[in-house]
């Protein structure tokens, strides 16, 4: 059996999940803190709900990023999008100087952000483009 891994973004992960339960905290405390003589109209009560959803909302999008490696070929989640590549159609794996995050190249020269793995994250990163790289004749 293939050593089969699965890759996720290590400190952009944190901050994203970090981020949404101090914003859900402070949100609490502040409506609780608010003196009794302020009050929301339910339209105000409605925005401001949909600015804290899609703010969690995007921050999910970053945590939920994945680089899933199967026999078959790789399945890459980036925020809310997901794609399956097989393996005969991958060329290859690119993380260029400076770049945050690396590319995979497959089919007639298409690209798609690897955003599960982070130059950030030092030698996991390099760790995994090493591993990535080992799949591709």
């Amino acid at each position: 059996m293939p050593d089969l891994r699965t890759f996720r973004p290590g400190g952009s992960r944190i901050v994203a999940y970090g981020v949404s339960v101090i914003l859900v905290v402070l949100t609490a405390i502040i409506g609780v803190a608010l003196p009794s003589y302020v009050t929301f109209t339910p339209f105000e009560l409605a925005t401001l709900a949909a600015i804290l959803i899609t703010v969690l909302a995007l921050l999910h999008a970053v945590g939920r990023s994945v680089v899933r490696v199967t026999g078959d070929g790789v399945e890459v989640i980036n925020g809310y999008r997901r794609r399956f590549v097989p393996w005969a159609d991958i060329k290859g794996f690119a993380m260029n100087e400076g770049a945050p995050w690396p590319t995979m190249v497959y089919g007639d020269d298409e690209r798609v952000i690897l955003f599960a793995i982070q130059r950030s994250d030092g030698p996991y990163a390099k760790e995994a483009m090493t591993y990535l790289r080992g799949w591709v004749q």
